[in-house]
């Protein structure tokens, strides 16, 4: 059933995604470029209406299956759907009329308080190495809707390459999928591998040079489903597990954190837009754009497998590996100016020692 669930959703994104392309002309939902855009025409935006549809399309046939297992429940997949509802309403509105962020926020607040509330999800409790169990008590609410909210975001703002939100998501969606299997849970796996398919079959269109892009409502949608898959694929188990879906949004994550970083050296707000996201800044150095798009798929593939061998390392192991990926990133990060030009605090200590 499975097997024919993603067949359906592949194709239906694959089918879907032209008509999209010709609604958002119809109704206005256009991209049209500016000094911080790197497409010089105006583009349809509406493309993540397709991937939700397609989406939907796989969970209506597999429904009957999903609600029988032990591993979901009606509620929780309600829940998810009419929250992602929500996201997609919100993000097509934002396409079609450019709405503030007060109110794209709320609309994520909306849909964050439904799964919380009716679904039933959130983190609770984590057992911490040398510490014991951490139980979060009344923060388990607020930080599960942190946790939504940052994750939605983190992709919307990796999206502005062709293809390079959908890519990513579908590299992490995967990686949560292979995750779920090996944890042997059915719920999550079924739901990340349909919507991994989706986000692929949309990447037909959405690949440089792109015929369409996802436009908010695909960003949103995509952000939003990574982060409560994730939290139902590794919430309350150990301090391992709490890590592997941050090491999973690796790009997101860590993207969005530098240019919080960037903007607060700058003395910006840090919900200001600038063009020095990793992207502009691989651009910047001269590869091109499907070369920039590549590169960042190999990073989100290695976050992905580093995830993957996380979760089989024993405790030191495991401090050991994310003291090495966290070395990594920074001294990526400062190679490329990624935090801005004039940060570069591990290599000028690398300098000093080194004399």
């Amino acid at each position: 059933m499975l097997y024919v669930s993603l067949i359906a959703a592949f194709v239906a994104s694959i089918l879907l995604t032209p008509l999209v392309k010709r609604l958002a002309f119809r109704i206005g939902a256009v991209d049209a470029p500016n000094y911080r855009k790197v497409h010089a025409r105006i583009m349809p935006r509406l493309g993540g209406l397709a991937i939700f549809l397609a989406f939907i399309i796989g969970v209506t046939i597999l429904y009957s299956f999903l609600v029988h297992t032990k591993h979901g429940s009606n509620e929780a997949l309600l829940a998810i759907i009419f929250g992602a509802c929500i996201i997609v309403i919100t993000g097509v509105i934002d396409d079609m009329r450019e709405i503030s962020a007060k109110a794209k926020m709320l609309g994520q607040l909306v849909a964050a308080l439904i799964v919380v509330f009716v679904g039933g999800i959130e983190i609770e409790m984590v057992n911490l190495p040398f510490l014991g169990t951490l139980d979060f008590g009344l923060l388990s609410i607020p930080l599960t809707i942190i946790w939504i909210i940052g994750i939605t975001n983190a992709i919307n703002l990796i999206d502005g390459l062709d293809g390079l939100a959908a890519g990513v998501s579908t590299i992490a969606l995967i990686t949560i999928a292979v995750m779920a299997f090996i944890l042997s849970n059915v719920f999550v796996l079924a739901l990340a591998a349909i919507l991994a398919v989706a986000s692929l079959g949309f990447l037909f269109y959405n690949f440089h040079p792109a015929k369409i892009f996802m436009g908010d409502t695909g960003a949103l949608f995509l952000g939003f489903m990574i982060s409560v898959l994730a939290l139902l694929g590794f919430k309350n188990i150990t301090f391992v597990a709490l890590i592997i879906p941050i090491i999973i949004l690796g790009v997101p994550i860590s993207d969005t954190f530098f240019a919080i970083v960037r903007r607060v050296r700058m003395k910006k707000k840090w919900s200001d837009p600038d063009k020095s996201h990793l992207h502009h800044r691989l651009l910047d150095m001269g590869f091109t754009h499907r070369q920039t798009v590549l590169i960042i798929y190999g990073i989100a593939v290695m976050f992905g497998l580093a995830a993957i061998i996380f979760s089989m390392a024993k405790v030191w192991g495991a401090i050991l590996l994310v003291a090495v990926i966290l070395t990594a990133i920074e001294i990526f990060v400062e190679v490329i100016g990624l935090a801005g030009k004039n940060y570069k605090p591990l290599l000028n200590f690398v300098r000093i020692f080194s004399k």
